[in-house]
């Protein structure tokens, strides 16, 4: 699993993303108390759900890689000359 340079800035922006499209889409609605590691949980299994990323192996499944997935899955859908590429 490669990391990129700013995955950490990634994966807050593809969280943000991710919770805006489960909210969107009617399937949740998160209160600002529920932790991070509740909504990268929810929203890696919806978008998995909804066959928008590849699924984890299920021993694979761990908080470090949902986050790497759910940024790789941001990355793409970003321009190619974004800052957070770079």
């Amino acid at each position: 699993m490669k990391k990129k340079k700013h995955e950490q800035a990634l994966f807050k922006a593809a969280l943000l993303a991710a919770v805006k499209y489960a909210e969107g889409r009617g399937a949740v609605k998160f209160d600002p108390t529920d932790s991070a590691s509740l909504k990268l949980l929810y929203c890696y299994r919806l978008l998995v759900h909804d066959k928008i990323i590849q699924p984890l192996p299920e021993e694979q499944v761990a908080e470090s890689s949902m986050r790497h997935r759910l940024a790789m899955w941001y990355a793409r859908q970003l321009p190619p000359d974004d800052p957070l590429l770079q």
